[in-house]
């Protein structure tokens, strides 16, 4: 059995598909699911032939999760081919590879569903169908998976009932696949984490607004200040904090290609930081959704700019006030005062 190091190659993409057939070897063919051993690999000398997968399936009745292959990265097409985090296909793969047969179960087709082995297309079933594609489009392996077991010592491996397309014979299987079809799970959701500390200058240009700017002086411990217009109202400190925390761990709700932003543009915002780092914002809202889409200039732009480049993103609708600000929301209030009925 080849060792782990190389999946980790494939499932992250480190090396193209001629280089990694030809690490791999030679294989012969073999059938796409479980033999008939108790206690042996469910896929022995499968990693060789995974070299050549170039798209993973996971199929339940209410969901599919398509991941394909392009090059060395693997994509989302459904979310406009955004990249997938590799450590979770590495962990398909590597699962795939090292998946047990240690017991057979019932071969009664009536009895399938208490393990969670029905038919994945029938509504009410829990079965998860994986299949793992070539570039022809060839089923290289699939397998469905049921109901996992309850480990009753933390020190035992994971088990989880599985069979093979086609067949009645179900398996307790012994090891770990990623099942979820989820694509939220399958992404870094992670948009940006710059320290609020490090921020000095906001400019805020929102459309049927006047500009705000917002500044921050040079003592170490200075806070966030209006200053265009000059002479405002009192100021809400919280309001100002939330502005002024806009990009500490910032994380998205959804992803998609900026050429597909929904809602009406709010105008733009540039946020400077200290070390010459400057983001602008371009926020949309579409009902009850934020939208957003970011670029950054200075010496740390190439980072952020070649996960930001081509993609909107939804934010929590609350960053409105951070990233689009009117001067009524950075003025002082009364908490938890009842609002005000609309004329």
């Amino acid at each position: 059995m080849l060792n782990r190091r190389t999946l980790i190659w494939l499932g992250g993409g480190a090396a193209g598909t001629v280089a990694l057939a030809a690490l791999l070897g030679p294989t012969s063919p073999e059938r796409s699911g479980p033999p008939g051993g108790a206690g042996t690999l469910a896929f022995p000398d499968v990693a060789a032939k995974l070299a050549n997968v170039v798209r993973l399936e996971l199929r339940k009745t209410d969901a599919t999760l398509v991941v394909v292959r392009d090059g060395n990265r693997w994509l989302l097409p459904e979310k406009g081919n955004y990249p997938v985090r590799p450590e979770r296909v590495r962990e398909t793969l590597v699962g795939l590879t090292e998946l047990r047969l240690v017991e057979p179960r019932t071969n009664d087709r009536a009895q399938l569903a208490q393990l969670g082995l029905d038919d994945p297309t029938i509504a009410g079933s829990t079965a998860v169908l994986l299949r793992a594609l070539d570039a022809a489009g060839a089923v290289v392996v699939e397998l469905i998976v049921g109901r996992r077991r309850v480990r009753t010592q933390g020190n035992l491996p994971e088990s989880v009932y599985v069979r093979r397309p086609g067949e009645t014979q179900a398996w307790l299987g012994e090891g770990r696949l990623a099942l979820d079809t989820d694509p939220q799970l399958w992404v870094d959701r992670d948009i940006g984490n710059i320290s609020a500390e490090r921020l000095r200058r906001v400019v805020v240009n929102r459309v049927t607004e006047g500009v705000l700017i917002l500044e921050r002086g040079g003592e170490a411990d200075a806070k966030l200040r209006l200053v265009e217009p000059p002479n405002p109202p009192s100021q809400d400190e919280v309001s100002l904090d939330e502005v002024g925390r806009s990009f500490e761990f910032l994380t998205f709700l959804d992803v998609k290609p900026a050429a597909e932003i929904p809602g009406e543009a709010l105008g733009e915002a540039r946020f400077e930081f200290t070390n010459g780092l400057a983001v602008t914002v371009w926020p949309n809202k579409a009902d009850d959704t934020l939208w957003v889409r970011l670029k950054a200039e200075g010496d740390e732009a190439a980072g952020f700019n070649a996960r930001w480049d081509g993609w909107a993103y939804q934010v929590g609708i609350w960053k409105e006030k951070a990233f689009a600000p009117k001067l009524a929301d950075l003025m002082e209030r009364e908490r938890g005062a009842a609002p005000t009925a609309p004329e």
